[in-house]
């Protein structure tokens, strides 16, 4: 399963975790993990909308050769698609390979810290 790891929490959380992956890296561990991290719920829910999940849902299915064929697809206007997807693309919630997108996790894993 390819999953992608969300958090909300701060800068020291995502430090604990890089000196433990690095650790567990020169312990012979194969670290293949990947993270994410919102500073605030304010961010991750600002981020991972319906809309926004719609589209993420739509990319791991099938991607798109574009934005715009994004856009057609989902039946959404451009400039609120290309909103999205440079948003999601900055978080590092979806890649890019030259114009081709694509959400290549089969779970969003998310972790709050209080």
């Amino acid at each position: 399963m390819n999953k992608l790891n969300v958090h909300v929490g701060t800068l020291r959380d995502m430090g604990d975790r890089f000196i433990n992956a690095w650790n567990r890296a020169e312990a012979g561990d194969d670290v293949k993990e990947r993270h994410v991290t919102f500073f605030t719920w304010e961010e991750l829910t600002a981020a991972l909308t319906p809309k926004r999940l719609e589209l993420l849902r739509h990319l791991h299915r099938e991607g798109a050769e574009s934005i715009s064929a994004l856009a057609r697809t989902l039946e959404r206007d451009y400039k609120r698609v290309h909103e999205d997807v440079t948003d999601l693309e900055a978080a590092g919630l979806i890649v890019r390979e030259g114009n081709r997108l694509s959400a290549p996790w089969d779970t969003l894993a998310t972790d709050v810290a209080l």
